[in-house]
């Protein structure tokens, strides 16, 4: 196990010789006063990145040209994970309003997703958008169990789901289930599988998609040990997996499962994203903060 500037540790030679190692000597806090930062996403037109301070109620912008940072929007449902479509629309987990909903190009906000077979979804986390344009959310019941990052309730569903949105009708479809608390989702690059974090279980689960969209029962991808559980998760384009892991930084999985190396990170990390105009800046909340690391990877291909 070896340290290079207090930021990458590697666990497995492979972390080295795959050049993980070789970017910014420090990290960058570019904010610091948020509650619980969760949620970044680089919006590569607009030059910014969106993320949420879930417990504020409020979404952030980052402006990448001048450093500066402002509100997004207020109130904004106690909103969480954040992504694009295919036409560049913001999609956004609001877990206080228990719903998925899409920014449109003139500031509009549409609902997508609030109901399963009549009944309100617990808390949407993060979300997946296939080339198809349905949409893969987790929905646990975070934003149910206090007023802290939403609205303290009842579950209607009684269980923490995964769920497919088809583009066309609206349906939203039961995909995985028997999950203690599904969180972080995402599709390799190929669109093959679908990785799913269960931060309760301490888990990273692989399904595979079927050619109807729905998912096989899935199996481990990685466990966490000590008391380490995962939040959300990012692909590299050498289809290395990273995976914020709150009190244990970011771990980096080989393709293979194996986990290679860490970010060591000062405070809990919520979650990460790739960004900038070549892809390869690593931005991280965590906990009050965001932070960027310009490395010596790239994130898998952006939509």
């Amino acid at each position: 196990m070896t340290t290079v500037n207090g930021i990458y540790e590697t666990l497995d030679d492979r972390f080295r010789t795959g050049r993980c190692t070789l970017g910014d000597a420090r990290l960058e806090r570019l904010y610091d006063d948020c509650r619980w930062a969760e949620g970044p996403l680089y919006v590569p037109a607009w030059r910014q990145l969106i993320w949420s301070d879930i417990p504020n109620d409020r979404l952030l912008r980052w402006d990448e040209t001048t450093g500066t940072v402002g509100v997004f929007r207020l109130p904004a449902g106690n909103s969480n994970g954040n992504t694009l479509d295919r036409e560049g629309r913001l999609i956004t987990c609001e877990q206080g309003n228990r719903r998925v909903t899409r920014t449109e190009h003139d500031g509009r906000v549409t609902v997508l997703a609030s109901h399963y077979e009549g009944r309100r979804l617990n808390s949407p986390n993060d979300a997946a958008v296939r080339s198809d344009g349905s949409i893969y959310f987790s929905d646990p019941d975070f934003g149910i169990l206090t007023d802290y990052e939403g609205h303290r309730a009842e579950s209607e569903i009684g269980a923490c789901n995964v769920y497919r949105l088809d583009p066309v009708t609206r349906e939203v479809r039961l995909v995985a289930d028997g999950f203690e608390g599904p969180n972080g989702v995402i599709f390799s690059p190929d669109e093959r599988r679908l990785y799913v974090s269960d931060s309760r279980a301490a888990r990273i689960h692989v399904h595979e998609v079927r050619d109807d969209g729905t998912l096989s029962p899935g199996e481990v991808f990685a466990e966490g040990k000590d008391g380490i559980h995962f939040d959300n998760i990012r692909f590299d384009d050498e289809g290395r997996l990273w995976a914020a892991a709150l009190d244990d930084g970011v771990h980096c999985y080989d393709p293979d499962g194996t986990l290679i190396g860490r970010l060591l990170i000062p405070e809990t990390v919520s979650n990460i994203a790739f960004g900038g105009p070549k892809n390869n800046r690593m931005f991280i909340t965590a906990t009050t903060s965001l932070y960027s690391l310009v490395m010596s990877v790239t994130g898998a291909p952006r939509l």
